[in-house]
């Protein structure tokens, strides 16, 4: 099942809804989650992704994202041609376009995006328990970091959302999902609620649907056409149809 916005007049697309999930950074070198050789085939997300996990082994936890944020910031980690379209597309309808996504990395940042919803959180910022203070962090985080905000050593997380926390920015996401005429899901695994259910909120509104992934996912059904194959190469092509004439 393979189509475009030629069914419908490109018009009747927006306002545009893009949920994007760990696909769409794949192809720029940083591991997915769930994939057959992906993070949570190697880490027990309860040791590493959960507040008690952190609780107990705080040490573990800063390593593993120690780690990944350093992998982020490797000069090799750029975004791909993905980024770069749906960038282009919120710059071609300035407003129309409401980009949310699952990744805690910057790639759709650095591609141009001007405003982006992070709802599990940004890798390269940090957040002090203490006083809830946030800030960009590109550095290691331990037992000897400061927070700028309060002072208290030895209190900062990784600012992302953990399994058994809420997301960001749910109210504004489901507020743009029920305005939406266009709801487009790219790289998702469909898997993690409550964004997987959000195909479900945008059928409920009317709104035309798509799933652009390397394959389809369990929630193909709810979703009104299909576009398979690597994220680099549909999702150019697709916006590339919006922006015909």
């Amino acid at each position: 099942m393979s189509s475009g916005p030629g069914q419908r007049a490109k018009g009747d697309w927006f306002p545009l809804v893009i949920l994007t999930g760990a696909g769409i950074s794949k192809e720029s070198g940083l591991d997915t989650f769930r994939d057959p050789d992906g993070i949570w085939k190697r880490h027990r997300l309860e040791d590493v992704a959960t507040p008690e996990g952190f609780a107990r082994n705080p040490g573990l936890v800063q390593a593993f994202y120690n780690a990944r944020r350093r992998s982020l910031l490797d000069r090799a980690i750029a975004p791909n041609a993905a980024h770069r379209a749906i960038a282009e597309l919120q710059a071609a309808r300035p407003g129309d376009v409401t980009l949310v996504t699952q990744n805690v990395d910057d790639l759709h940042e650095r591609a141009g995006s001007g405003e982006v919803w992070h709802m599990h959180g940004e890798l390269l910022r940090a957040q002090c328990q203490a006083c809830g203070h946030s800030w960009e962090c590109r550095e290691d985080l331990g037992e000897e970091t400061v927070c700028p905000e309060c002072g208290a050593r030895g209190r900062a997380r990784p600012d992302v959302v953990w399994f058994g926390e809420i997301p960001r920015m749910l109210d504004d996401i489901y507020g743009a999902v029920e305005r939406c005429r266009g709801f487009a899901a790219i790289g998702t695994s469909g898997q993690v609620y409550p964004a997987a259910g959000l195909v479900v909120e945008a059928v409920r509104a009317g709104a035309h649907t798509v799933e652009l992934n390397l394959e389809p996912t369990d929630g193909l059904g709810l979703f009104g056409e299909g576009i398979y194959g690597p994220a680099s190469e549909v999702v150019p092509s697709w916006v590339a149809q919006f922006l015909e004439g």
